[in-house]
């Protein structure tokens, strides 16, 4: 089990929105990319942030994107394509869009359109 199991996402949530805020991005696109991988409108989002769901129960009830796993790469260190763990890869998928959209990268390219 990792430490984000049981993290709060809106612990996290409001400094994925600051990182792509100092880097001339809003919290439009970061709700962009959570709405696309985790299939949740922005009023589910809005309640998940309020009632504290951890990651474990976030992304259990989400309906994740068929594409979700073009999501690879290095985030923290790890590859996330050789994550065993479901869960934490879906994590670290999310915290890979984020840094993204933070560099960037054409939102077509982050959500993996063809």
């Amino acid at each position: 089990m990792s430490r984000l199991d049981d993290m709060p996402f809106a612990r996290v949530y409001p400094l994925y929105v600051a990182k792509v805020e100092r880097k001339g991005h809003t919290k439009a696109e970061v709700d962009r990319v959570v709405t696309w991988l985790t299939g949740y409108d922005q009023g589910e989002i809005d309640q998940h942030v309020a009632d504290g769901t951890t990651f474990r129960d976030f992304f259990a009830a989400a309906d994740l994107n068929p594409r979700a796993s073009l999501v690879t790469g290095v985030i923290c260190g790890v590859r996330i394509e050789a994550l065993d763990d479901e869960l934490t890869a879906n994590i670290r998928r999310l915290d890979k869009l984020v840094d993204e959209v933070a560099r960037g990268r054409p939102m077509a390219k982050v959500l993996r359109e063809q």
